[in-house]
């Protein structure tokens, strides 16, 4: 969150203003007009289409209703736009995409438009509101005593994610249906199939002389908890990201595995040497918007690079880096097997074997969903990486 700038509108009369409290890259409106129980849906998309503004007055549950009217106006026109691009521009590399993603844009920004004003302890001083204090203190740190306007998308995004850090997930692969917290910003481990490769791949011979893996964007901790638990005794997760590195922590302190398990923030790599270096990066090589942005896009495929580049000088001898990584950028158009095959050799790598597995997830079966074709044929493997001789 920016917490840096202003939002500003006039309110009976009067100049008011408001920090505005939402993801970097997320577009201030240049106009803001009072909105309350009297604005139809027609009339709140029409002015949130032209970029306005809608800061809400009245009563909130009110303010959700119309935010489904919203997003049901727009729901037809973006699934044929979507379509017609898939078919028509076939032929242009990672079109489908760049159509998709262009369209959820736009209705990111649309349906952004409402927005609600917090208090300085981030109440809210509307009809039948929800207390959100809690879901807020965890998203964005204590309160500072300041007002603040957030749309009401983002607030309800900080309510679920503070539902999935109450209540966790569950991660089979970790041997006891234990469960992960996933906390606000950080992605959740909701996908089983990347933890599933790295449940079941063999464990490189390195590590009975030298017990130490890395575990490079360690996110919510959950592949560091799995190594872990299959007897690594000292595990290394590294992220660029403070909340991932508190998220972890956390994860691995419930898990009694803090003792096994070191966390710290840093870019890439831990320093040293390891008998296995895991790496689970964003997996389409695309401009991150919103923090969760981040664990799925990887603007000019950076960490992927980065990793390979690195891999070599933080392996012992004998050790292995686990890549794990979808084919889902292959089957858009937006990277060759080649290109991969490309860095990996370049990297001083050779492939040592690879795992596969087929995602389960309910978009590969979605037949509505504009990249269908390239979901159901999606392959997520887990690359065994060893020094090329």
């Amino acid at each position: 969150m920016t917490g840096l700038s202003e939002l500003h509108w006039t309110e009976n009369g009067e100049a008011r203003s408001a920090l505005w409290r939402m993801d970097a890259g997320a577009v201030m409106p240049k106009t803001v007009v009072l909105a309350d129980d009297t604005l139809t849906a027609d009339s709140a998309y029409r002015l949130a289409c032209a970029g306005t503004g809608l800061l809400w007055r009245s009563d909130f549950q009110n303010a959700r209703q119309l935010l489904q009217a919203m997003a049901r106006r727009m729901g037809q026109p973006k699934k044929t736009r979507a379509k017609k691009a898939s078919t028509d521009a076939a032929p242009v590399p990672g079109a489908a995409f760049h159509a998709h993603r262009l369209a959820q844009s736009q209705r990111n920004r649309v349906l952004s438009a409402i927005l609600i004003e917090l208090d300085g302890d981030y109440g809210l001083a509307l009809r039948r509101a929800p207390d959100v204090r809690q879901a807020c203190v965890q998203a964005f740190g204590p309160a500072q005593g300041q007002r603040s306007v957030i749309s009401l998308r983002s607030l309800q995004g900080a309510v679920g994610a503070f539902e999935w850090r109450k209540n966790g997930v569950k991660v089979p692969a970790m041997g006891e249906a234990l469960r992960i917290y996933p906390h606000y910003g950080v992605f959740s481990p909701v996908r089983g199939e990347y933890v599933d490769l790295v449940a079941q791949a063999p464990l490189p011979e390195a590590l009975k002389a030298q017990s130490v893996a890395f575990d490079v964007g360690v996110g919510t901790g959950v592949l560091s908890a799995v190594l872990a638990r299959r007897g690594v005794a000292q595990v290394v997760g590294s992220d660029t990201s403070a909340r991932a590195v508190a998220c972890a922590l956390d994860n691995l302190q419930r898990l009694g595995l803090q003792n096994q398990v070191q966390v710290v923030q840093s870019n890439l790599f831990p320093p040293g040497r390891a008998a296995l270096v895991v790496c689970n990066p964003p997996w389409l090589p695309a401009r991150p918007v919103g923090l969760l942005d981040q664990a799925v896009y990887d603007e000019g495929s950076q960490m992927l690079k980065g990793f390979l580049a690195g891999l070599r000088e933080h392996l012992c001898e004998g050790g292995e880096g686990w890549l794990i990584l979808s084919d889902l950028a292959e089957h858009l158009g937006l990277r060759t097997r080649e290109a991969l095959l490309g860095w990996i050799a370049d990297a001083g790598l050779m492939v040592l074997g690879r795992l596969d597995a087929k995602p389960v997830h309910a978009k590969a079966q979605d037949t509505s969903d504009a990249l269908h074709a390239a979901r159901s044929a999606e392959v997520t493997s887990l690359w065994r990486l060893g020094a090329a001789a």
